[in-house]
């Protein structure tokens, strides 16, 4: 059966503002436009599923496998299965650790691709996918929001690829200097823009080029989490843990740092899919929108976003909500506002949240490293932490996975300071310090962002 998708804002009749997008696209279609026209969030009309033999049958294969069990589930009617299979055989060259801390808990370390972050897990196979779909001698131009580490591994994903120019915007001051060199530098048909003002505020730049008709004529596309070509590969890795680690029909949990809720939404689907997932377990930092919202069941969104340690979470209305809700027959705009709250009492049967402090964060460090040997950096400290806590509060033992997702020499400040040295860079961050290149810097105003579009985007190829 075909698999199309539909925006969540589909059923925003009469709301000013919004013609609500009541049509049906392709895979295809959802992966080279971003978003819906509406301004709302693409999703399947329906969930392929997995059975528990072919899931069982992945382990002690590597990752490229479950990739391909996974992408054949939901593209199979759009792509060939060669083209499938090349996806993600180039996709896919590192290794994926599953580190045991301790008895039934384990650190899945996301950290080992070409920018040492788990957006690689994504961008990597995006790109790929757009590769394939492009249209013949035209130009694509992906805009990009980051709080640190999607931009890079989007901009390393792309660097290159015939056709396709990539525009990054960070917020000036809430990227690592690590991070920031990294954006900074990637160049060629890669260029990255430093935003006087909050993620939050990217993002909205972003939206906003998207749903302006003048802009149109650039082929303009997402490869933030908003788009579904970024939801789609981070189903595989919580389907990979699984089959590594656990028994027939044994339940797991997942514990996911969350900011944005892309990396969630990963988890929630596989769980759709047919994954025996016993719990999502969802911690934020202060930025605290969600958990408040699962414990009060009124939503408010955190504007201006709180700045913390862990930067790549510091999302006050993260993106991927629209899909959360949509899943559990909510609605939710980009604002904000909610038109249609969803069923919270299955949504709190299946996700726990729980926000993490700044000093929780570094306790957490510190506490994993001197009691396991474990070194955690500060986004997979929330979702350990957040993983604790859950433990602490229901004494649930089913095997448990918490998300590693960025390796711990890109924030050597914090680390250095909490255990007294700086983690060894990984070989794909060696020689980093030594890059060449520098961002154009813009203040948060959309017709200085516009102006800079029209003048610097090409349109063909």
């Amino acid at each position: 059966m075909s698999i199309h998708y539909y925006s969540t804002n589909r059923n925003l009749i009469n709301v000013s503002g919004i013609t609500p997008f009541t049509g049906l696209v392709s895979f295809k279609e959802a992966l080279l436009t971003g978003q819906a026209s509406d301004e709302g969030l693409f999703v399947p009309d329906s969930i392929p599923q997995l059975s528990l033999a072919d899931i069982h049958a992945l382990k002690d294969k590597p990752y490229r496998s479950t990739a391909l069990l996974v992408a054949q589930a939901f593209l199979a009617d759009e792509f060939s299965a060669d083209v499938l299979d090349s996806v993600v055989r180039d996709a896919y060259n590192f290794p994926v650790p599953l580190e045991e801390v301790y008895p039934q808990t384990f650190i899945m370390r996301l950290d080992q691709g070409p920018t040492a972050s788990f957006k690689d897990f994504a961008a990597r196979m995006m790109a790929r996918l757009m590769s394939h779909c492009r249209p013949q001698g035209e130009r694509l131009n992906i805009l990009v929001a980051t709080s640190g580490d999607t931009g890079s591994a989007v901009g390393d994903a792309f660097r290159g690829v015939s056709g396709i120019d990539v525009t990054i915007l960070y917020p000036v001051l809430e990227v690592s200097l690590r991070q920031k060199k990294q954006l900074d530098t990637i160049g060629g048909n890669v260029q990255a823009l430093s935003i006087h003002g909050k993620f939050d505020d990217c993002q909205n730049l972003v939206k906003q080029a998207f749903s302006d008709p003048e802009l149109t004529k650039f082929n303009l596309t997402s490869a933030n989490s908003i788009n579904f070509g970024r939801i789609l590969p981070q189903i595989i890795y919580y389907v990979y843990a699984y089959a590594q680690l656990a028994s027939a029909g044994e339940q797991m949990v997942f514990s996911v740092p969350s900011g944005n809720f892309g990396n969630a939404l990963g988890c929630e689907y596989a769980r759709r899919m047919g994954l025996p997932v016993a719990r999502l377990i969802m911690p934020t930092n202060e930025n605290d929108e969600f958990p408040d919202y699962l414990k009060t069941g009124i939503y408010q969104k955190v504007s201006p976003s709180r700045a913390c340690i862990s930067n790549a979470m510091n999302v006050g209305h993260p993106s991927n909500l629209a899909r959360f809700f949509e899943l559990y027959g909510g609605t939710v705009d980009r604002s904000g506002l909610v038109h249609l709250y969803p069923d919270l009492a299955e949504m709190r049967r299946h996700i726990f949240s729980v926000s993490i402090t700044d000093e929780k964060t570094r306790k957490t460090i510190k506490n994993t490293y001197e009691s396991y040997g474990a070194i955690l950096e500060q986004h997979g400290a929330v979702g350990w932490a957040g993983l604790e806590v859950y433990k602490n509060l229901t004494a649930d033992t089913h095997l448990a996975v918490s998300l590693e997702t960025a390796h711990p020499a890109k924030f050597p400040e914090e680390i250095e300071k909490l255990l007294g040295f700086i983690p060894e860079l990984p070989a794909s961050m060696k020689g980093i310090d030594g890059r060449q290149g520098r961002a154009i810097v813009m203040a948060n105003n959309f017709p200085d962002f516009k102006n800079y579009l029209q003048n610097n985007l090409k349109i063909k190829e």
